[in-house]
């Protein structure tokens, strides 16, 4: 046997369970078909991640907050979400969650580097880079991994964390329900000439929806998301043509809005497993679940299913147990999908619902904000889903 657990996916997700994994003391590779340079050194694309306070305590306790320049992190204090127009928004106050903030928001190139400079010096966990798996088979006892080339690696568990478009997912035979949603995110950076008051603004306006949220200083990251058929218009705007563009539709509130970014666009597939794992297989990260960006919650779901499965993983091995049997992966499967199921499908609702301009969306949409405002139980469960804090 080669290794105890082979992880296919060097992103984030597949790097943090390994160190998340790598106190058991477990023979652990990672296959990465990019080379070790990049995950050393990732550019930026775009995209700033909001964090909540469960996927801060993991970064924390792994390692990976350290590695990040603390002038890097900025806090989501407050939520404002709008219908239409900026008129009367449903506000997520912070004071009312007992927490200093919402959430932190961190570029995704920083956590990208920080990830990997927590598991590059773990004497445990070997990071084969620069190559791809061609094939992937599994038996009672173990599973095997074929790389391009025709080497052939065992392991007793094969975890995926190869993106919401998993290859390996597909040849372990797991059906996955995926959603395309004819829309393209859009996300760049721009400088502000007024405060944001470190605030965050979900905007549902009727021919895009458009997230501002807030970076240090007066700068914010923009996700926008646009059917297909318009981004292209958008994309061929001059800086200064989506400057003006971006001002007009947030109605001056930040002064003039200036793009400090190139504008990075993303097709926009939400994806959702079936099944979490398979005979001696398991799926963490958008391998698993695939999010639509609106509520934010990718990166933290593939946070909290790979703290799930390490510790399953780490119980079995207290126990002598084998690692890779079935009842050991179902709880990590039953534990995840509770965690995340509700918020994928009401997410998908909740676009599907926001992205329609009938004069019957629009009512509902319309009467969501008001029961929101005015039913505290009811705001206080979107808060507590959005930050996940609980009690």
């Amino acid at each position: 046997m080669n290794d105890d657990v082979i992880i296919i996916g060097g992103g984030p997700a597949g790097l943090s369970f390994a160190k998340l994994l790598s106190v058991t003391n477990l023979k652990i590779r990672i296959i990465e078909k990019q080379d070790e340079s990049v995950l050393a050194n990732p550019t930026y694309d775009g995209r700033e991640i909001a964090l909540t306070h469960h996927s801060h305590r993991i970064m924390t306790d792994i390692g990976a907050w350290a590695q990040i320049p603390p002038q890097s992190i900025s806090l989501i204090k407050d939520a404002k979400v709008l219908n239409g127009d900026l008129t009367d928004p449903l506000f997520f106050d912070h004071r009312k969650s007992g927490k200093d903030n919402l959430g932190y928001m961190v570029s995704n190139h920083l956590i990208r580097k920080a990830s990997y400079e927590i598991v590059k010096p773990l004497k445990n966990v070997t990071l084969m880079t620069g190559v791809e798996v061609a094939d992937l088979k599994t038996t009672d006892h173990f599973g095997t991994v074929t790389l391009q080339g025709g080497k052939k690696l065992k392991a007793k568990l094969i975890v995926a964390a190869d993106s919401r478009f998993s290859t390996t997912r597909r040849m372990m035979g797991i059906p996955t329900s995926m959603r395309d949603f004819g829309r393209v995110c859009i996300v760049c950076r721009m400088a502000l000439d007024r405060d944001h008051d470190d605030t965050a603004y979900e905007c549902f306006f009727f021919d895009r929806t458009m997230a501002v949220l807030p970076l240090n200083g007066r700068y914010c990251s923009v996700v926008l998301t646009i059917s297909s058929d318009n981004a292209d218009n958008l994309l061929k705007m001059s800086p200064e043509e989506f400057g003006r563009d971006m001002t007009e539709r947030m109605q001056g509130k930040f002064g003039q809005m200036s793009l400090d970014t190139a504008l990075f666009p993303y097709p926009l597939v939400g994806t959702y497993a079936d099944r979490f794992y398979a005979n001696r297989y398991a799926l963490i990260g958008d391998a698993a679940v695939g999010m639509h960006p609106v509520t934010a919650h990718g990166f933290n779901f593939g946070l909290r299913g790979a703290e799930t499965l390490s510790q399953e993983i780490q119980n079995a091995c207290d126990l002598g147990l084998d690692l890779g049997a079935a009842d050991i992966l179902r709880r990590y499967d039953e534990s995840h999908r509770k965690a995340t199921l509700a918020m994928y499908l009401g997410t998908n609702t909740l676009v599907s619902l926001y992205t329609k301009t009938t004069p019957l969306a629009k009512l509902a949409r319309k009467s969501l904000l008001m029961i929101g405002q005015h039913f505290p139980p009811a705001k206080r469960m979107i808060m507590n889903q959005l930050t996940e804090i609980h009690g």
